[in-house]
């Protein structure tokens, strides 16, 4: 940076900036707290030394990765993102829980709605078997008084 403004590190570990700042691309100026996060938990040598080794097209997830570590560090010091990971898988599960019990609901729902229609659709051709017999054999049909009409099916949830 040079005649800019120090980047975060070198303005809290109050050095100069350099051109060659392995720092500098990563901690702007206005970004102090990601700085101090990261160097409270891990260290600026080992940071510097890290983003060294790295291929340069590497550095910026790396960053990013360190300042969301450093973050969870602060918030949960034993577990860090772990802690998250843990904490959002268990809530995964609990989801998929509660989606095995909404799908189990529908599926009983679904076999109760063709039950109904299986029942209705067996008196219908209970009767029309019986009417369709009478008119082969000629003979009336025991409910021969009774108008062959199909039964009205209604939709319980209509």
């Amino acid at each position: 940076m040079g005649s800019h403004s120090p980047c975060a590190s070198c303005k809290f570990l109050r050095r100069r900036c350099t051109p060659d700042c392995v720092f500098a691309p990563f901690f702007p100026p206005d970004e102090l707290h990601k700085f101090a996060m990261v160097h409270r938990v891990f260290g600026a040598s080992n940071v510097s030394k890290m983003l060294q080794d790295l291929p340069l097209h590497q550095r910026a997830d790396a960053v990013s990765s360190l300042v969301y570590e450093a973050n969870a560090r602060m918030r949960d010091p034993v577990y860090g993102c772990v802690g998250a990971i843990s904490y959002l898988q268990h809530q995964v599960s609990q989801l998929q829980m509660q989606l095995a019990v909404a799908q189990a609901e529908m599926l009983c729902i679904q076999m109760q709605r063709a039950q109904l229609m299986d029942a209705d659709g067996m008196q219908y051709l209970m009767q029309s078997d019986l009417s369709a017999m009478a008119r082969l054999t000629n003979y009336p049909s025991s409910s021969s008084n009774v108008p062959h009409e199909p039964l009205k099916r209604e939709n319980p949830w209509a």
